[in-house]
């Protein structure tokens, strides 16, 4: 009885089957539990498998909450993330060697909300300057992450997903309008105006 309680408290409410999110790669599947000998110690480990990506990954079930594996989002948590979108983008006016920096640490801490924000600071509709690739790539990297946990939070299509999400950027404030008339829409941090002003 007490193996039983303690495999359950070692796998941290985790079980086979359920989709989780794990930060450096996104929503995967815990398609079984393992045990493994390495060094002569016998390790349980989460087999969780990205389908997408035709990735396989283990992780310690010891280590599964210190490494930023997750349940997936609750619902609620979605709906912010979609109200998130239809808010303005928060874009820094610092190197973008340095936005890019925190954007990707937006994308990698596995937390919806953040990477909600990156999809929202980066996204350009047609009116609006093409982006540089290295801003494409966070954005679609950004974008796949939350287009795949809401359709597995809300049980659609990643396409259905997608059309939401497009709906929430629809419904923020026109960038382009602004940017036509030689104002720009978006708002800075004042805090790195000073720092790079000092």
């Amino acid at each position: 009885m007490t193996t039983a309680k303690k495999t359950t408290a070692g796998r941290q409410g985790f079980k086979t089957g359920e989709a989780v999110v794990y930060p450096a790669h996104g929503v995967g599947r815990i398609t079984a539990i393992e045990e493994q000998e390495v060094a002569g110690f016998k390790l349980e480990l989460f087999v969780v498998s990205f389908e997408k990506d035709k990735m396989v990954l283990r992780v310690p079930t010891a280590k599964a909450n210190s490494v930023g594996m997750r349940k997936l989002s609750e619902p609620e948590v979605v709906k912010k993330a979609l109200d998130v979108l239809t808010g303005r983008a928060r874009v820094k006016r610092t190197m973008w060697s340095r936005r890019a920096q925190e954007y990707e640490a937006k994308i990698n801490s596995g937390d919806l909300l953040a990477v909600t924000e990156v999809v929202r600071d980066l996204y350009r509709s047609e009116a609006q300057p093409e982006q540089s690739y290295s801003e494409r790539q966070l954005y679609e990297a950004a974008l796949d992450r939350v287009v795949r946990e809401i359709s597995s939070v809300n049980r659609i299509t990643e396409t259905e997903a997608l059309k939401l999400i497009e709906q929430s950027l629809a419904k923020s404030p026109r960038r382009a309008k602004a940017e036509a008339e030689g104002e720009s829409d978006t708002e800075t941090d004042g805090d790195d105006l000073q720092e790079e002003a000092a």
